[in-house]
Order: C-alpha cells, then sequence, then structure tokens
C-alpha cells in the first residue's frame, strides 16, 4: 500500500463491485440474492435506517418491508 494501513473506502468498494461482476458473469439471479440478504444483514445491523434509502424494489427483494417516512 502507499503509506495507509487500510484500504480507503473507494478501494473497498471498487473491489466489491468487481466480485459481485464476476458472481453477476455466472448467475444473475444468485447475485441479486446475496446482494437482497447482504443489504437486509446492514438494515438489521443499522437499527431499520438503512430501508429508507433504498428503492422500492430492493427493499422488496430484501424483506425490509416499507421505509418509515418519520422525517420532519
Amino acid at each position: 500500500m502507499t503509506g495507509a494501513e487500510q484500504p480507503t473506502t473507494d478501494d473497498d468498494a471498487a473491489e466489491l463491485i468487481a466480485q459481485l461482476r464476476e458472481l453477476a458473469g455466472a448467475d444473475p439471479a444468485d447475485v441479486r440474492q446475496v446482494v437482497a440478504e447482504v443489504l437486509a444483514a446492514l438494515d438489521r445491523a443499522a437499527g431499520g435506517a438503512l430501508r429508507e434509502h433504498l428503492p422500492e424494489t430492493i427493499r422488496t427483494d430484501a424483506g425490509l418491508g416499507p421505509a418509515h417516512a418519520s422525517h420532519p
């Protein structure tokens, strides 16, 4: 690395995107399922706050139910 102890968030995101693209080549439906499971786990870890930022179709795929319109 270039002096940094840990990779940047951009590096992490680029690596994740590359891995998902590799998976998608094999079976896009499998990738969609994996992404839905990851998003559901992240939403649980965030106390349900993530679902407010996801499109409805992704929330449905992840089994997350509706976003809460609790913002003033």
